[in-house]
């Protein structure tokens, strides 16, 4: 499981609450795709496997509630939130919009120190890909995304956008686990710092709205292949 502090500052869990410490947990396990979207929160079997008693389950459970991540269903309890194709496509649009607004604000005005540490953390994102480490290249692709977001300049915005991201997250999870096609995700990253480089705005974001998506048709495509796959079970 990758490091939390990819999402947000890193916290010393010793002195947070045990209801934030099994949230930050389950949440992840949920934006890994550990925990799958529809599967049952059992306060019981979580608590044992958790080593804690259920009420910090359940007020974490609460929690992820409130962000979106779990729902509660009348008899049945909580569940993995899933996201009906509305929704993902909603998100997807929503996605796109933003980070052609970031890749743009950032191209115009991006230091030199600041093109360096993008182009590094490509050469970390090539190092995951040639790994095939599946939670270091959804973890240093999200890091990349997220520096450019910070380039802009724009702190709401890429508040903004890291929290849509990490709703998707365990969608682009699913996807990078094929690791066939990385290749032109790292020429895409590189493309991108090349225009920003000569300050080509227009040539950014039209690169960038290709590597989007180019990840979002392979988003639907797993979406696609996972309902076959359950089609095929219940024959």
């Amino acid at each position: 499981m990758s490091n939390y502090s990819t999402y947000q500052d890193k916290q010393n869990e010793a002195f947070l609450p045990l209801r934030d410490t099994v949230f930050n947990q389950l949440r992840l396990q949920i934006l890994h795709g550990e925990l799958k979207p529809g599967e049952r929160l059992m306060e019981v079997a979580l608590a044992e496997r958790l080593g804690v008693s259920r009420t910090p389950v359940r007020e974490a459970i609460r929690m992820l509630e409130q962000e979106g991540l779990a729902v509660l269903l009348p008899r049945r309890g909580a569940h993995v939130a899933s996201i009906d194709n509305k929704q993902l496509e909603d998100m997807l649009e929503a996605r796109r919009t933003l980070e052609t607004f970031t890749v743009n604000a950032a191209c115009s005005h991006i230091t030199k120190a600041q093109l360096a540490e993008l182009r590094q953390l490509n050469a970390k994102f090539r190092e995951a890909v040639e790994s095939k480490d599946v939670v270091a290249i959804a973890d240093t692709d999200f890091i990349f995304h997220e520096a450019i977001a910070k380039d802009s300049g724009n702190e709401r915005i890429t508040e903004i956008l890291q929290h849509l991201k990490e709703q998707l997250f365990r969608y682009n999870y699913e996807y990078l686990k094929d690791t066939k096609d990385h290749r032109h995700l790292i020429d895409e990253h590189e493309a991108i710092c090349d225009a920003f480089e000569i300050g080509e705005n227009n040539t950014a974001v039209e690169i960038i709205k290709m590597h989007i998506d180019n990840q979002e048709l392979g988003i639907y495509y797993h979406l696609e292949q996972e309902e076959k796959e359950k089609q095929k079970k219940k024959r």
